[in-house]
């Protein structure tokens, strides 16, 4: 046997043997979140939202909203947001440093003054340039926060100093809320006698070519653009189906930042938003889980499946690379901030599973792909290369994938049913057959990027340019 085809069975085999536990864990999620969803639904047919609404013995929830540079949606963002149906509310949006109008179209919009206001700072963060109320009593619930530029996790603990409230659910400020959005998320922190619930995430979904009223979602559609609507995909495959997974193992790692409910008091104890990660909203999540492992305190991070928040998705491929690179360096940094965690059967389903999960197969995942395809290429040039195995192993990953993506938009189409138009569903379904040829490719390289980016110390959080939610 010569010392190429060493290489070459060496390579081939192990990451077939790589792709093959993939594909065995992303099986065992697929089927694993069905029994999830199908006790969440049924859990919930019989909950009138509305008589939860008008009661006042709900426990106070302060949303909070940084702000940079979001001129383009913030009015109608905020309007949203103050449009939900819960009594005991205050929404925070905070400014933090926006070089652009986001302020005064806020202060134009909402006739806002400027008031004292007494800020207990328990976890320390960039100095408060302002706290803004409005004249118009209508707008009692709304706080806006004027700070120096700190980043995305530093305006978030300003938010979390001045919130009056015991829980906090944290928001991106262009997303659009559902009406009944928190009602949904504060209902598995009051069911949960036995365990504290320390956190809550919720499904993301993406608002492109939607139509929005007044700050309100009017009618659902499908992204007529490529990217976006591959990322509803992608979305749907992430939250419906791997979230609902680990969330009945009691083993989730990361809540989307965009939107997420959280237990104030844990969230002070473990020291607020990490200011030195771009992955601020895993890094807390594996924070507050290993506070409570430590203390040994019985505890549970849960997931909503009902589509409740919208979001503007990237729609080129320059956007969506600066957000892909940063996800994956919030993923590096996370994992080697908690590094202790790497099968430590101290930390449970954390230690054992949900870490060694992420280490390999979401961090892992792009770089050996990569690897995988260099060394092809390379195999090829060589003529090392099986083409009918090869073909054959393709054709059955490509099928998988195909097959995964479909079985996503089946367990939508049974549950939510968002896009109710054949004609989407065909589209979602063609789309899923591009996706690993237009798309995927594209995410991998990003992922490379970030790797690159974050040997070479690159901590930047990345412009998100927004092209605006309206009619």
């Amino acid at each position: 046997m010569t010392w190429q085809k060493f290489i070459f069975d060496f390579f081939a085999y192990g990451i077939l043997f790589y792709s093959l536990l993939l594909l065995l864990f992303y099986l065992f999620i697929a089927i694993y979140s069905i029994g999830e969803i199908r006790k969440y639904l049924r859990r919930n047919s019989f909950t009138d939202f509305r008589v939860l609404a008008a009661s006042d013995q709900l426990p106070g929830i302060s949303v909070l909203a940084p702000a940079y540079n979001e001129a383009a949606n913030i009015i109608e963002n905020v309007r949203s947001m103050l449009s939900i149906h819960y009594n005991a509310l205050e929404l925070i949006i905070i400014n933090d440093g926006s070089k652009d109008d986001s302020l005064q179209k806020l202060i134009t919009a909402y006739d806002l003054y400027k008031t004292n206001v007494f800020i207990n700072e328990q976890i320390a963060t960039k100095k408060v340039r302002g706290v803004y109320k409005s004249n118009n009593s209508v707008f009692h619930k709304l706080i806006v926060v004027d700070k120096e530029n700190g980043g995305k996790a530093d305006a978030l603990n300003v938010g979390v100093n001045i919130a009056r409230h015991g829980y906090i659910i944290c928001v991106d400020v262009d997303c659009i809320l559902e009406q009944d959005a928190l009602l949904k998320m504060i209902k598995p922190f009051l069911e949960e006698t036995k365990v504290r619930v320390i956190a809550s995430g919720g499904v993301i979904r993406i608002a492109n070519d939607c139509k929005i009223e007044n700050g309100r979602l009017i009618k659902i559609n499908l992204p007529k653009k490529f990217i976006p609507r591959v990322q509803t995909i992608e979305y749907i495959r992430a939250f419906l189906l791997g979230r609902m997974a680990w969330s009945r193992l009691n083993g989730l790692l990361l809540i989307s930042g965009a939107f997420g409910a959280f237990d104030k008091d844990i969230v002070i104890k473990c020291g607020g938003y990490n200011t030195k990660t771009v992955g601020e909203d895993m890094e807390l999540i594996v924070r507050m889980r290993c506070y409570m492992e430590e203390n040994k305190l019985p505890y549970k991070v849960t997931f909503i499946p009902d589509p409740l928040c919208w979001t503007e998705a990237p729609a080129n491929y320059k956007i969506l690379g600066i957000q892909r690179n940063r996800w994956t360096r919030g993923t590096m940094e996370t994992l080697r901030m908690h590094k202790k965690l790497f099968f430590n059967p101290r930390y449970g389903v954390l230690g054992m599973i949900s870490y060694p999960y992420w280490f390999f197969f979401e961090f892992l995942a792009p770089v050996i792909e990569f690897i995988g395809i260099s060394c092809f290429l390379i195999f090829a040039f060589l003529g090392l290369v099986q083409w009918a195995s090869f073909f054959t192993l393709l054709g059955c990953i490509l099928s998988f994938g195909f097959l995964y993506s479909v079985f996503a938009i089946l367990m939508e189409v049974l549950t939510y049913n968002q896009y109710k138009d054949q004609k989407d569903i065909f589209k979602l379904i063609l789309t899923a057959l591009l996706e690993p040829f237009a798309f995927h490719p594209f995410i991998v390289w990003a992922a490379i990027k970030g790797n690159i980016d974050y040997i070479r110390k690159k901590n930047k959080w990345g412009e998100m340019t927004r092209q605006g939610l309206g009619t």
